[in-house]
């Protein structure tokens, strides 16, 4: 009898910090699109697709965040895995017996290597799965909450917002690769900087870039327009997570996001939107980055802190405008099953 893996087979020690070298994101993702008229072979269909997500995952967040806001959750069901992984996969312990109860699987790998037997690439989430094949459809994250938006429409709820209103698309996609390339990626180029030459280079740019934010958020409520886009969830959930770990775990630590103003009340201004701060998690946040990153947090220790309370408190951005649904409305509460754990929310994390 083949005897078990070890935990230690599986570690990721190694996985993220190359000695000597700038961290590279690899951006080949599976570009598969569920599509209204279905060309790539996957066409909406409510009741057909699983969206897998962690709530731990900023990248995850995203598609979580535009999901809840227009309202897909009868079209599109959500499938949550736990906060860590080791080097194989995303798993599904938060289930009863560790499985998907709708997929039947214990790691979202198994429905990549069911459309891809040999599939070489890192496992990640989000991943939109076929349910009737048990197949990944994509994990393609920036085009999927696109398409939510502009795919999905025949199944949005009434009131949904157009988070990707085709007057401000270029506008939207400018900001978001500035985003992109020195926010969102680029506070892992800091923690998983090889050398201190590319460490410091990621830094100087990670905090040039919220500068700028901080410039154009002082006059303006939203990053573009006078409504909540596309480019205000992606800078969202990097925002969120920045005092809870990046601040500390990957050393972004000229300032915390409180001690940047305009940026600290814009954050807590969408956190206070449904939709936003409802999906957060920071329990699951904390413990997935400092245990799963053995490169830079060999002991695995979670810190305790900081207190999270702040994030309930005034923000004062109304004065600015803006309609943050634009002609559309909040979504509802959230639905039973998809809540965050009481104990894991800003109002109970004191530190």
């Amino acid at each position: 009898m083949t005897p078990e893996p070890t935990q230690q087979e599986f570690s990721t020690a190694g996985a993220y910090v190359t000695s000597g070298e700038e961290f590279v994101r690899d951006q080949s993702y599976i570009t598969t699109r569920i599509t209204a008229d279905g060309r790539d072979g996957y066409p909406v269909e409510p009741g057909r697709y699983r969206l897998v997500v962690s709530r731990a995952c900023p990248w995850a967040n995203r598609a979580i965040i535009v999901r809840r806001l227009l309202g897909l959750e009868d079209a599109i069901s959500l499938g949550v895995c736990g906060p860590t992984h080791d080097s194989r996969s995303w798993t599904f312990d938060l289930d009863p017996g560790g499985v998907d109860p709708v997929l039947g699987i214990p790691r979202i790998q198994d429905a990549y290597f069911r459309r891809f037997p040999d599939y070489p690439k890192g496992i990640t989430v989000p991943a939109i799965v076929d349910v009737p094949s048990g197949a990944v459809v994509t994990n393609d994250y920036a085009q999927l909450t696109l398409d939510l938006s502009t795919e999905w429409t025949a199944y949005h709820r009434e009131g949904a917002p157009d988070l990707y209103p085709e007057h401000l698309r270029d506008e939207i996609d400018q900001v978001a690769r500035k985003v992109f390339t020195d926010v969102n990626n680029g506070v892992y180029r800091c923690g998983f900087a090889g050398s201190q030459e590319a460490y410091e280079r990621a830094y100087r740019r990670l905090f040039s870039r919220l500068d700028w934010l901080s410039e154009r958020l002082s006059t303006q409520r939203y990053l573009v327009g006078d409504t909540i886009t596309e480019a205000d969830v992606r800078l969202f959930t990097t925002l969120v997570r920045f005092d809870a770990v990046y601040h500390g775990h990957f050393k972004c630590n000229r300032s915390k996001l409180t001690e940047m103003p305009v940026l600290w009340a814009y954050a807590r201004d969408l956190f206070q939107t449904p939709g936003f701060g409802d999906t957060i998690d920071f329990d699951h946040i904390k413990r997935h980055y400092y245990v799963v990153h053995e490169d830079i947090n060999p002991t695995q220790i979670v810190p305790a802190g900081p207190d999270l309370r702040g994030w309930l408190t005034e923000h004062g951005r109304e004065s600015l405008g803006g309609r943050p649904f634009g002609d559309g409305t909040p979504p509802g509460p959230v639905r039973e099953g998809e809540r965050v754990d009481p104990a894991h929310t800003a109002e109970a994390m004191a530190g």
